[in-house]
């Protein structure tokens, strides 16, 4: 029973989580927790009646509800339990919340699962289908290529019951590809088999070589036919109808017939016209002894029409061919194989290094100089068709092979022309000495004319710098001919070396005839030396004669040292040009230079030799000539003094004037000039030194102490 404090504690718990679930009723509920306080509320039919209330107190007020204090209990205490239920019912809906969000991704996860291995399968049914579908058709094709196939292998050479798909102009794109299918099925099978049956044999039905031979037939007469009808419509100049040939003629042999066919029947390489106005243009009226200056206009223009016609087929094969590129390589190579080796045939004939053609055709030397503009302008050529188009062709490398045959043995006709060109030379100055000689006449060679050449006929240094300009000509067609530095170095160095022997063979055949005539003259010195005893006309004659000898001598003598100062000023312009010219080229390649050098030092000994020995007579002659003066001018009085007393005459005697005896009139200051770079005549140049009157006064002692001390 509740106490009066709490009266509902004690009450069971009376509420349960199943009363809620099903069909429920708050009546039901409640009706349920008042029963058995308020019996007499009862709604059943078979309840007993309610007792009479009991009978009031006195002294107090009646209860007007008596068991309102319980029911207020049982209602606090249902209230409890409601709350208990509420938040047992709101932990396990959080839980279960927490189950159905875990679930609920699970879920999402497993349907998306599911929805890709749909959509894969989907995926996999429609591309089995397609297969299906791609698998019927080609079966069909199949079917309908062995039909074709076995229309070929009927007849050997019968085209005539073919399906009408072979013969149906509209429809040729399609017979050809399937022609080549058939083609290439056929004679793989054949080869497979390894059978070599003849065509029209007994056993040809066993195999497919008959359907190979009439597939053949028939591929080339329909690309012949499209061949045809690609020419027709070209002359026309209807580039649709030639790019639908070129697209079907491409599925012959990758369309290399027709890009041949289309490039062989270019007006250039067919028109006889065409290929007469090249040389015409190239050569004009003169034919091949136009020079090479008119050689290399004609060439230029040339080669500015030939690229401007390949420009303009360029334009068309864009236009027409799938692959254009592979047509430019085939054109380019053309234009070069063909148009431009028949003008280079025509002006470049190689001449016979056996039997050189004369100069005065000037063949060796106009054969270079035209292979050189030749080749210059060829590779300007190449450029500019380059940057036409030329595919994966490697012009340089064609251009080149071009001009193989010429520069193979471009070092030794340089070099035979270079000799060539020095031999006339040579023939040039014999020929106007002689004719010198000739005009002078016997009056000159009795003056001693022969003895005293014109030095112009020795040596020239206005020849010798030609000699340098046919070199650096030379020069500049190797560099021009050649760019790989070692093959560069090797020709340049052949060809300074036919300047240098020709250098050092004019220079010192110079001073030789130079020679010649210091030997005629030491030869008529000694033809003229007489003895003591003779008489006064005799030992005239003989002063006359030795005059001769002498003048003669000394002719000789200024002809040979001008001779020497053009040798030093030849071989000084040829050491300039190996510095400003041949040196880089020969630098980037070890060992060539120094060789070069030890070259052109050999050769300027040789010429170094021949002016040594003609020094030397140069100094025989003055001695001689100086030993004659002493004995026939130097007189016994000129040493005497004056017997009266007068002051002596310091003047030179006559012997002294005519004589290296100059010294005796030199002023003081200038005798140490003398000295210079000859210290070996020191010693003798003294001696006559002091025999000056103004030796002791002048302090000519004490300076040349000084001299020789340094």
């Amino acid at each position: 029973m509740p106490t009066p404090a709490d009266p509902a504690a004690a009450l069971p718990l009376t509420l349960d989580l199943e009363d809620f679930k099903g069909d429920f009723s708050f009546d039901a509920l409640f009706g349920g927790l008042v029963d058995e306080l308020l019996p007499e509320y009862r709604g059943e039919d078979d309840a007993a009646p309610a007792p009479p209330p009991p009978p009031p107190v006195l002294g107090a007020a009646p209860p007007v509800f008596p068991a309102v204090d319980e029911l207020l209990g049982l209602f606090k205490h249902s209230c409890k339990e409601l709350v208990d239920l509420r938040k047992q019912i709101d932990k396990r809906l959080q839980n279960l919340k927490k189950e159905v969000a875990v679930q609920d991704a699970k879920h999402r996860k497993t349907l998306g699962e599911l929805e890709k291995g749909v959509d894969g399968l989907f995926d996999s049914f429609a591309r089995l289908d397609s297969r299906i579908s791609s698998v019927g058709q080609t079966a069909a094709k199949i079917g309908d290529h062995l039909q074709y196939l076995m229309e070929f292998n009927s007849t050997p050479g019968d085209l005539m019951e073919l399906s009408p798909l072979f013969s149906d102009d509209s429809r040729v794109a399609e017979a050809a590809s399937i022609a080549q299918k058939l083609r290439s099925f056929a004679e793989e099978d054949v080869g497979r088999h390894g059978v070599t049956t003849a065509v029209g044999s007994a056993n040809a039905s066993r195999g497919l070589e008959v359907a190979v031979a009439n597939l053949q037939d028939y591929c080339n007469e329909l690309e012949n036919r499209l061949l045809a009808r690609f020419d027709a419509a070209s002359q026309r100049r209807e580039l649709s109808t030639m790019a639908e040939c070129a697209k079907i003629l491409s599925q012959f042999n990758r369309g290399t017939s027709a890009m041949q066919h289309y490039v062989a029947t270019r007006p250039m390489f067919i028109d006889v016209e065409i290929m007469n106005t090249d040389i015409q243009v190239v050569l004009g009226d003169e034919g091949l002894q136009a020079d090479a200056n008119y050689i290399a206009d004609g060439l230029s223009q040339l080669y500015k029409e030939i690229a401007d016609t390949v420009r303009r087929e360029a334009t068309t094969i864009t236009a027409v061919f799938p692959s254009p590129n592979e047509v430019m390589a085939i054109l380019v190579q053309r234009v070069l194989e063909q148009r431009v080796t028949t003008i280079l045939d025509r002006i470049l004939i190689k001449p016979s290094l056996a039997a050189l053609p004369p100069l005065e055709g000037g063949h060796l030397l106009q054969y270079l100089r035209v292979l050189a503009v030749a080749y210059d302008k060829t590779k300007e050529l190449s450029k500019d068709l380059q940057s036409i188009g030329c595919g994966d062709l490697d012009i340089e490398g064609l251009t080149e092979s071009i001009y193989v045959a010429h520069k193979d043995e471009y070092t030794e006709f340089e070099q035979a022309s270079l000799r060539q060109l020095y031999q006339s030379k040579m023939a040039e100055l014999r020929a106007e000495a002689k004719q010198q000689s000739e005009s002078t006449g016997s009056i000159g060679r009795a003056k001693g004319a022969s003895l005293t050449a014109s030095p112009q006929q020795l040596i020239s240094v206005t020849v010798v710098t030609e000699f340098v300009r046919w070199n650096e000509e030379a020069i500049a067609r190797c560099t021009m001919l050649f760019s790989q530095p070692t093959t560069v170095a090797a020709n340049v160095k052949s060809i300074f070396a036919c300047l240098l022997d020709q250098v050092s063979q004019y220079l010192t055949e110079g001073l030789e005839r130079a020679r010649e005539s210091l030997n005629e003259a030491a030869a008529m010195r000694d033809r003229y030396v007489i003895g003591s005893s003779v008489s006064r006309r005799v030992a005239a004659a003989a002063a006359s004669a030795a005059e001769a000898a002498a003048s003669a001598g000394e002719s000789s003598f200024r002809s040979f040292m001008i001779a020497v100062q053009r040798c030093a000023s030849s071989v000084a312009i040829l050491q300039q040009y190996f510095s400003n010219t041949i040196s880089r080229l020969l630098l980037p390649v070890d060992g060539a230079h120094p060789s070069a050098c030890e070259d052109m030092g050999s050769a300027v000994s040789v010429v170094e030799a021949a002016a040594h020995k003609g020094l030397l007579q140069c100094i025989d002659t003055v001695m001689s000539e100086v030993e004659r003066l002493l004995s026939s001018e130097q007189k016994a009085t000129d040493y005497r003094t004056p017997d009266d007393g007068a002051l002596p005459d310091h003047r030179p005697t006559n012997a002294c004037i005519r004589i290296v005896a100059n010294v005796f009139i030199v002023a003081p200051e200038s005798l140490a000039s003398l000295f210079e770079g000859t210290p070996s005549i020191r010693k003798d140049a003294l001696r006559f030194i002091q025999l000056r009157d103004d030796y002791k006064t002048a302090k000519i002692a004490s300076m040349l102490n000084n001299i020789t001390a340094e």
